[in-house]
């Protein structure tokens, strides 16, 4: 199982910037796969999990009702849609691995240098992440997960 977790947030309005958080939350989901694929093809339950936001769902930006729809997060949301799209991709590519990506939800961690005390518990948060890395053979491949089930892409 690899867990593919990995989140900066940036104004990023500039080059320098973006490219900044694309290789904090996109490249290295290549990176990190690329090296464990032997591995985890060997694994009699080979599962990946990249961790996502809904701020990277066309489907979450697209929903009034859907706090992601209320937010401005330009690269950061562009960022994690790259992340949708690795999951989708790979998931295609390497039909013997499950992969998948979770939405763990508003979670109070250091996230972009200050603690975010609005978020939601760190365990609530990773409860999905932890079910989604547990799916047996017989689990989705190329779905995106969040509290209430799947989210769209």
């Amino acid at each position: 199982m690899l867990v593919n977790n990995a989140g900066i947030a940036m104004l990023a309005l500039n080059g320098p910037d973006a490219l900044k958080v694309f290789d904090a939350n996109a490249v290295p989901i290549v990176r990190v796969t690329e090296a464990a694929l032997p591995l985890l093809k060997r694994s009699a339950n080979p599962v990946v999990v990249n961790v996502s936001s809904a701020l990277g769902s066309f489907a979450a930006n697209h929903d009034p009702a859907r706090p992601a729809s209320h937010v401005s997060a330009i690269v950061y949301g562009a960022s994690k849609a790259a992340v949708s799209m690795l999951t989708v991709q790979y998931a295609r590519a390497v039909p013997e691995v499950k992969f998948n990506a979770v939405e763990p939800g508003y979670t109070a961690t250091e996230m972009g240098g200050h603690h975010n005390s609005q978020g939601r518990p760190v365990e609530i948060s990773a409860r999905n992440i932890v079910l989604t890395a547990a799916i047996g053979n017989d689990g989705p491949t190329g779905t995106f997960q969040e509290d209430d089930g799947e989210l769209g892409w």
